[in-house]
């Protein structure tokens, strides 16, 4: 994202170079402002068009996107007329002499397959047409040309060449922009999918016998145990929201501990500790659940004594701090370092490294889990959450 940044900042930088193309094209008069001087107040106007043409783009280059941002963009180069293009059509036209749209794809093909900008003469019988020239760049993102951008002029201009150069630029780096977001939203659709993979069938399966065992000696226990069965499922499937809240995530962890509860019965001892005023704290969906499930496979299953889980949610001034610690088997740190760094196998401590990385990717580094284990001693893990964090909200 810091390569992108820099990026941003040396397309607008070169942007700025074409303003005298842009005070000897404007079509209104100025008028009369308090940001400074005429190149100043021209310096800002076209930062702000820029500003405004960003949102749109970073959908990607669709007929939607490119209708909301070609006027804008012409407004950036000050030129007769704009048009962006895909691969194979003319997805928006703004401006004048609209009829030369039908022969842009032709003009174009070449460009598409070669990366390179063209310019071109635009053959028109109407005299009164102003369009005469145009030069188109390519769109690329990764390599790859996803469209142009043609630029319309009643003569032969380099200015305008190398100002629609310098806008197809700042433009492709919107469109990457747009496909990182779409990267990263396919790539946490994927975690959160291998962490519902992780709620074990077995679990399901032994939940259901545990319903089913209570059905004649105990039914309204039965009918309750059936009732957070649902609503567990129910949120750890559900469709929508990258994030959650604090309060939601440990209640879908109560839901859990019950039905492990029915199963175990008093060999499970819980404790919970929890403060009001951090119930509200958003955090990515799906967090805390794989950590309490580790906590009960290693601190329950296999062993023939009472496994004690202690789960923590306490105010640290501008964070949250959670704490889940079990008196388990444990584990070697050596292999816990091979886990988190991804070495652990398909289906070895994958919640573990799931909620790890996805913490980083969204607080920083400074936020993965920090883990104390060591055969035998138990396993503690604590994370740390801002109560805020910009678009990071639960819902």
């Amino acid at each position: 994202m810091t390569g992108a940044g820099v990026a941003v900042v040396t397309v607008l930088a070169a942007l700025l170079l074409g303003t005298g193309f842009l005070l000897g094209r404007a079509a209104r008069p100025q008028r009369t402002s308090d940001v400074g001087t005429p190149v100043e107040h021209a310096t800002f106007e076209t930062l702000h068009t820029a500003s405004l043409a960003a949102p749109p783009l970073r959908a990607g280059l669709t007929e939607e996107s490119a209708r909301r941002s070609a006027r804008r963009l012409r407004s950036l180069l000050g030129t007769d007329a704009l048009c962006l293009t895909d691969r194979d059509r003319v997805l928006v036209w703004d401006g004048e002499g609209d009829h030369h749209g039908t022969e842009v794809m032709d003009h174009v093909r070449g460009l598409l397959d070669s990366g390179r900008d063209t310019a071109f003469r635009a053959d028109c019988g109407d005299l009164d047409c102003p369009l005469r020239w145009a030069v188109a760049v390519p769109l690329t993102v990764d390599h790859r040309v996803l469209g142009t951008l043609v630029a319309w002029a009643p003569r032969e201009s380099a200015v305008l060449a190398r100002a629609a150069g310098e806008v197809a630029r700042w433009v492709c780096v919107q469109l990457e922009l747009a496909e990182l977001d779409r990267s990263r939203t396919q790539l946490i659709e994927a975690e959160i999918k291998a962490l519902r993979a992780q709620i074990s069938p077995h679990f399901i399966f032994n939940s259901l016998a545990a319903i089913a065992s209570f059905v004649r000696t105990d039914p309204e226990r039965a009918r309750e145990l059936l009732l957070e069965f649902a609503d567990f499922t129910r949120y750890s499937f559900r469709r929508h929201g990258e994030f959650t809240t604090l309060a939601d995530e440990l209640h879908s962890i109560d839901q859990y501990l019950a039905l492990v509860r029915a199963r175990f019965g008093t060999r499970l001892s819980v404790t919970l500790q929890v403060a009001p005023e951090v119930l509200p704290v958003a955090l990515p969906f799906l967090c805390l659940q794989p950590l309490v499930e580790n906590a009960v496979k290693h601190g329950l299953e296999g062993a023939v004594r009472t496994s004690r889980i202690t789960i923590s949610a306490l105010d640290a001034g501008a964070e949250a701090e959670v704490v889940i610690e079990d008196d388990g088997i444990g584990m070697e740190p050596e292999r816990l370092r091979k886990i988190l760094r991804g070495e652990g196998g398909t289906s070895t401590g994958i919640g573990l490294l799931n909620v790890d990385e996805r913490l980083r990717q969204v607080y920083g580094d400074a936020y993965g889990l920090v883990i104390e284990t060591g055969v035998g001693a138990g396993m503690r893990i604590t994370l740390r959450l801002p109560k805020y964090r910009a678009g990071v909200h639960g819902s």
